[in-house]
């Protein structure tokens, strides 16, 4: 006969309190002493019990499933910041639900929409940083608890994203600190709100500090293309500083540099966005812009938890200010 799987009771047995007790434990309730808690966790962790979700949800009233629409992509930051939501929901109690979409366009995100909502699920969650997002996201049901992430910092909705304008800014910044007489910006594709902000802040900066402003080299998110915007930006002497959108770009632009035989960063200095695992190990290792993908994600649970209690849209948030990171890649330009 198989062993059953412990129950509630068993909790409330070991760690000596009522099953009422455990019960306000498991849902995060305010009116239990931090030892009682302590107490109960330890419980459930030994006896290895795993709560019924949908009896919970029939006592609570809600459901502890999220949905998430999220193109189908390996892109670093919208993976991350889907990785990074799904572990703060976790962590919170709540089962997520992803529904990968092809295109996030208004047909592809209001049928994952509808899916979700079959599921159930207590509110929803659209990682959002493309402009063709913003139509679907403006016909979701406004009864649906929805934030988005990631996307039109013009947007009147709920939204939680990383201040692109500000980390390009520093980035820029940073390079005229070192000498540079100005920056030029290698973009992400055209459609994306993390390309607009990049530029935005880059111009802005350049403007701030009365520098000249290159024009701007278009390309996408691979290293593919930062290794052919780096072949012409090789070729040109007066290039001796660079913003790369994101770090895949810069990495490309790296080796255009070292085939053209122009030294990083006696040569040319190359800031990157993103802080991909793989930066510090890059020939030299890449000075950067860090965003702090968890505590969008984080921001955006609280922000639909926010929602699902009380009924009421949300005020969108203040964009998350990334972080400088400065390793190798950035030097005074040459005498």
């Amino acid at each position: 006969m198989d062993k059953r799987e412990p129950a509630m009771t068993d909790v409330a047995r070991l760690a000596g309190v009522s099953h009422q007790t455990v019960s306000r434990v498991l849902n995060s309730h305010p009116n239990v002493r931090e030892q009682t808690r302590l107490r109960v966790r330890a419980a459930i962790a030994e006896l290895g019990y795993r709560p019924n979700r949908a009896a919970r949800a029939l006592v609570t009233g809600r459901s502890q499933l999220l949905g998430v629409v999220a193109q189908n992509s390996t892109l670093y930051g919208p993976a991350s910041l889907l990785a990074a939501f799904e572990l703060a929901a976790t962590e919170a109690g709540f089962a997520v639900s992803v529904g990968s979409v092809s295109t996030l366009d208004r047909r592809s995100i209001s049928e994952a929409v509808e899916r979700h909502l079959d599921q159930r699920v207590a509110g929803i969650v659209v990682i959002a940083p493309v402009v063709s997002a913003n139509e679907a996201l403006e016909h979701i049901p406004a009864a649906v608890p929805l934030v988005a992430i990631d996307g039109d910092p013009a947007s009147s909705s709920a939204l939680v994203t990383v201040d692109q304008a500000a980390g390009a800014g520093d980035a820029t910044r940073f390079l005229l600190d070192a000498g540079h007489a100005t920056v030029w910006h290698v973009s992400g594709p055209a459609g994306w709100f993390d390309s607009a902000g990049r530029i935005e802040g880059w111009q802005r900066t350049l403007q701030s500090a009365g520098a000249e402003i290159p024009p701007v080299v278009p390309a996408d998110w691979s290293a593919a293309s930062g290794y052919r915007a780096g072949q012409m930006l090789a070729r040109m002497p007066e290039v001796t500083a660079i913003f790369a959108a994101n770090d895949h770009l810069a990495l490309g632009i790296l080796r255009a540099m070292s085939e053209r035989g122009r030294r990083v960063p006696e040569d040319v200095s190359i800031v990157g966005f993103d802080d991909v695992p793989e930066a510090a190990y890059f020939i030299p290792p890449l000075t950067t812009i860090r965003p702090d993908f968890g505590a969008v994600a984080r921001e955006s649970l609280a922000l639909l938890l926010g929602q699902m209690e009380s009924g009421q849209p949300a005020a969108r948030r203040q964009p998350i200010a990334p972080t400088l990171v400065v390793r190798d890649s950035v030097a005074a330009p040459p005498a």
